[in-house]
């Protein structure tokens, strides 16, 4: 059996195999439930040794906020330089004006407001348009209001671009409707009627599946292009952009903006720390590549991660992500009503926190194909996903919750002792001193907004550095308690299905 096209348990016939993938599946939830009811349980039995645990992870955690905010001043700079990098004169010593670029466009039930400016931005970013494929992904479900909405870009775009094509991905058994079945659909397509058709070479074209609110900043292919054409092994590589949410910044609820900037700087750490980079969410990536593995997984949730698992376990751990350090914009989650963001805010983390499926994934093909992988560095890139999503849904809940049980349920005997009155003065200095992060959180991401509408005041620019007060409960309610649930639910076998977030622009 293939292996690599697994999306979980249950998609094993032998029972041997489906219980193994059942076990890896419940060891995230476990772990990260099993820190958290330890720690309450010892709160009770040993205050004082959760009291000693809580100062050192304190300590810890401030080390952390130290050296992380090292790497996102590193990727802060590096972003700013590439901007100002004339990529096209850079591409000029090479040979690249063979190279082809395929871009897709997932869409579900975007409004014209979203999906018009996408388009927009790929004839504002310089590549020339004669030397790309665009492809619209409709989703067969979404009726008549769908395809009457692509007509329309049709009639807009479709002249300017060396083909265009919009698919109709119907609903077929045995798929997950989501993002992945619609982009594998949309790509085979593609390589029917127009790659294949014209005879392009394989090796020359470069895919990019953007979200449908992704809006290429001026510069992107060409500096994609260049980065495809310079690194080794280029055809052993996807290409990921930084994910910026500029596209309604202005518009959109403070948490939700802090949500989302967030996400950003956690992007661009990880573009520092390249042995943790996975792709995510709009990305590139060989066109050879995905023809290799048979495209994206039609019965995932986290399709974006996904595809870069399965490349690193077909190539044999001979495959990296290259980080371009240059940002494309996306939206922030926004609704009519702040509820209603909060809602859909939660489901969207909740929804990325799903990615923890990668893990049994990874453990399980470790397992089966040991033989054939570099296990020292599987083992490791497996290591790096499990403290990652354990850390997600266990840090926050820490610090904020449990750092105060041995003071509540440690009883008399631990309040009376000189470590119960020094554990929240500890705790309290360390976690001022760490505060530095969210100072210098909320100056990137001053220096990162764009242009301030005319319609908003000064007022509006003193709450986008005011909103990182909330930081601490935001990671919590929007972090750690969704990731949670994701594990949970994965433990208990409760598979997820694939929620689109809502795009809303006023």
């Amino acid at each position: 059996m293939n292996y690599l096209k697994i999306g979980k348990a249950t998609d094993l016939d032998n029972k041997t195999d489906r219980r193994l993938y059942r076990r890896l599946e419940i060891l995230p939830g476990f772990l990260s439930w099993a820190t958290l009811i330890i720690l309450l349980l010892f709160s009770w039995l040993k205050p004082i040794w959760v009291a000693y645990f809580i100062i050192a992870f304190d300590v810890y955690w401030l080390l952390l906020v130290v050296y992380l905010g090292i790497h996102l001043l590193a990727a802060y700079l590096s972003l700013k330089k590439n901007i100002r990098i004339d990529w096209r004169g850079r591409c000029a010593n090479l040979v690249w004006r063979d190279i082809i670029h395929l871009v897709i466009f997932p869409t579900y039930n975007e409004s014209l407001a979203v999906i018009r400016p996408s388009f927009e931005a790929l004839l504002k970013d310089g590549y020339p348009t004669e030397k790309m494929i665009v492809v619209l992904a409709v989703e067969e479900r979404a009726g008549e209001p769908a395809r009457e909405k692509a007509r329309l870009i049709e009639r807009e775009f479709a002249h300017k671009f060396k083909h265009f094509l919009i698919t109709e991905h119907p609903d077929i058994v045995g798929e997950l409707k989501g993002k992945g079945a619609n982009q594998a659909w949309a790509a085979k397509q593609a390589q029917r009627e127009i790659i294949d058709k014209f005879d392009y070479d394989y090796d020359r074209i470069l895919v990019s599946v953007f979200d449908m609110d992704t809006v290429v900043i001026p510069g992107y292919f060409y500096c994609l292009t260049y980065k495809f054409l310079t690194v080794a092994e280029p055809y052993r590589a996807s290409y990921q952009p930084i994910p910026v949410y500029h596209n309604n910044i202005w518009q959109a609820a403070f948490f939700a903006r802090v949500a989302a900037a967030s996400n950003t700087f956690w992007q661009m750490m990880q573009q520092i720390r390249q042995e943790k980079l996975a792709t995510y969410s709009s990305h590139s990536m060989t066109w050879r590549a995905l023809v290799d593995i048979g495209f994206w997984s039609a019965s995932m949730v986290s399709e974006d991660s996904r595809i870069f698992w399965h490349c690193y376990l077909y190539y044999r751990g001979d495959y990296r992500v290259e980080p371009l350090y240059f940002p494309v914009s996306m939206d922030v989650c926004m609704d009519d009503t702040n509820a209603r963001t909060m809602k859909n805010l939660y489901k969207q983390q909740r929804r990325w926190g799903w990615g923890v499926e990668n893990v049994p994934y990874l453990m399980f093909n470790a397992i089966k194909e040991r033989k054939n992988l570099p296990l020292g560095r599987v083992l490791n890139k497996i290591f790096i996903q499990l403290y990652g999503f354990h850390s997600w849904a266990t840090n926050a809940l820490i610090i904020g919750v449990i750092g105060w049980m041995p003071m509540i349920l440690g009883g008399d005997r631990f309040n009376a002792t000189v470590l119960s009155s020094n554990l929240p003065v500890v705790s309290r200095t360390l976690m001022t001193v760490a505060m530095v992060g969210l100072v210098f959180s909320a100056i990137i991401s001053t220096l990162l907004l764009p242009k301030r509408p005319a319609h908003y005041g000064l007022t509006k620019s003193l709450a986008m550095v005011l909103q990182w007060l909330i930081l601490p409960v935001s990671i919590i309610i929007f972090g750690a308690i969704p990731g949670l649930e994701a594990q949970t639910r994965l433990m208990l076998g409760k598979y997820m299905g694939f929620w689109v977030t809502p795009k809303a622009r006023k």
